[in-house]
């Protein structure tokens, strides 16, 4: 787990950001507790200039950012639709009531997709 950790900390430290980076899964092999240090240093890189995409089904790395960046994929008929939790008027109540967006991701209140 820290060896993955620093590996990520040195990528994310880079001088000169890329313009995208796309990480899977950052929670396999990796501390619970450390994923939102994680998700803190996600978004440090983002405001560096470089985007970020993370494919994650974590609870806890959910819980870590806030609701306009979480994103979910459905695929209908072959054609991908986004959906920006943020644009939900149930989750934003819910979470503005004290509810965690991962918690809400295993009850399934992100339309279409079971955890």
């Amino acid at each position: 787990g820290t060896m993955k950790m620093f590996a990520y900390l040195i990528l994310l430290f880079d001088p000169n950001p890329h313009p995208l980076l796309c990480v899977e899964e950052p929670e396999n092999q990796l501390y619970p507790t450390l994923l939102k240090e994680l998700a803190e240093e996600f978004a440090h890189y983002s405001y560096r200039g470089g985007q970020v995409f993370v494919s994650s089904h974590s609870p806890d790395f959910i819980n870590a950012v806030p609701l306009a960046s979480i994103f979910w994929l459905i695929k209908s008929q072959g054609i991908t639709q986004i959906h920006r939790a943020a644009d939900s008027e149930i989750l934003k109540n819910l979470v503005a009531e004290g509810d965690l967006p991962g918690y809400l991701w295993n009850q399934g209140w992100f339309e279409g997709v079971a955890p």
